[in-house]
C-alpha cells in the first residue's frame, strides 16, 4: 500500500453460506482524497465491497489493509434513506451523534452544519413523509456527514430517482467533496453518472465479482453541465461501456462452458 492510500484490499473472496462466491481475488487500492466509483452488473459484488470496507460483512479470504486506522472516521449512505418516519430532519441527522452520547445542546450546531451542506436549512422541523425523494435522499446524506467523516461510501444513493433529481444531487455532491476532501467510494449502474464524479473508475465483472478495469477519468475539476456533452465524456463513456460489455461477454461464455452437455444432462432425468 503506498503512503497515500486510504485503504486496499487484497487477494479478498467472499462466498456466502449459501455457496454463492460474490467476490474472487479482488484487487483494490484507493488513495486518500480520490472520488472513485464502482460500476458494474447487478450481483457483481459491487455492495459486498463497500460492506466489508465499512466493516458490515466478513471476507472469506484476502486483507483489508488501513493507513492511519486509528483516526479514521467513515460514513456509509444506503441506496434507501431510511428515515425514521416519526422523527424530523433535525432529528433524523442528529441519530449518529445521539448514539454516540452527544447531548442534544452539543449537537445542534454540527445538525445545522450538515443540513447547511446538502441545502436543507429551514426544513429542521419537516417529517420524512413531506419532503420528496430528493430531500429524503439529502436528509439521509446529512445524516452521514454530521459525524465529520474523512471516508465516505455511497451504496447507489441516487439510483432510484428522477435524471433531473439525480444530476443535481450528483454536482451539489462533488462541490462538497472538493470542499471537504473526502475519500469517497461510490456504487452505481450508471455509466454517466461514474464518469462524471469520478477519477476513477473501477469495472467489475459479474459473479464472482473482481476488478477487471481501472479507468482514470482525467478530467478537470470542477466539472460543470458542459463536460456532460463534451467529446472527452462521451469516449470515457464509450470506453468503459466497451469494457463492462467484454466482461459480461466473458462471463457468458464462462457459464455456457459450464453447462452439461445435452447427453450427460439427458441421462441424469
Amino acid at each position: 500500500m503506498t503512503p497515500s492510500s486510504t485503504f486496499s484490499l487484497s487477494n479478498v473472496s467472499k462466498v456466502y453460506s449459501n455457496g454463492t462466491v460474490a467476490l474472487q481475488d479482488l484487487n483494490l487500492a484507493v488513495n486518500d482524497g480520490q472520488f472513485v466509483s464502482l460500476l458494474g452488473p447487478s450481483g457483481c459484488g459491487k455492495s459486498t465491497v463497500l460492506r466489508i470496507v465499512a466493516g458490515l460483512g466478513h471476507m472469506s479470504s484476502g486483507q483489508l489493509s488501513w493507513s492511519h486506522q486509528a483516526n479514521r472516521r467513515m460514513a456509509f449512505v444506503f441506496q434507501e434513506a431510511a428515515l425514521m418516519p416519526w422523527a424530523t430532519v433535525q432529528n433524523n441527522v442528529r441519530l449518529p451523534l445521539k448514539l454516540s452520547g452527544m447531548g442534544k445542546a452539543a449537537s445542534n450546531a454540527a445538525v445545522a452544519e450538515a443540513l447547511e451542506m446538502v441545502d436543507l436549512t429551514g426544513f429542521e422541523s419537516s417529517y420524512p413523509r413531506e419532503l420528496s425523494g430528493g430531500m429524503k435522499m439529502r436528509v439521509s446524506i446529512a445524516r452521514a456527514l454530521v459525524t465529520k467523516p474523512e471516508v465516505l461510501l455511497m451504496d447507489e444513493p441516487f439510483g432510484a430517482l428522477d435524471e433531473m433529481t439525480r444530476s443535481k444531487l450528483n454536482s451539489d455532491l462533488l462541490n462538497l467533496w472538493q470542499q471537504k476532501q473526502w475519500t469517497v467510494v461510490f456504487v452505481t449502474h450508471n455509466i454517466y453518472e461514474a464518469v462524471y464524479l469520478s477519477n476513477r473508475v473501477i469495472v467489475m465483472a459479474a459473479r464472482p465479482g473482481r476488478v477487471v478495469a481501472d479507468v482514470p477519468i482525467d478530467a478537470p475539476y470542477p466539472r460543470t453541465e458542459d463536460f456532460r456533452t463534451s467529446a472527452m465524456f462521451n469516449h470515457y463513456c464509450r470506453d468503459i461501456s466497451a469494457r463492462l460489455s467484454q466482461a459480461a461477454s466473458h462471463h457468458l461464455q464462462d457459464n455456457a462452458s459450464s453447462v452439461r452437455s445435452p447427453n450427460v444432462v439427458d441421462s441424469l432425468v
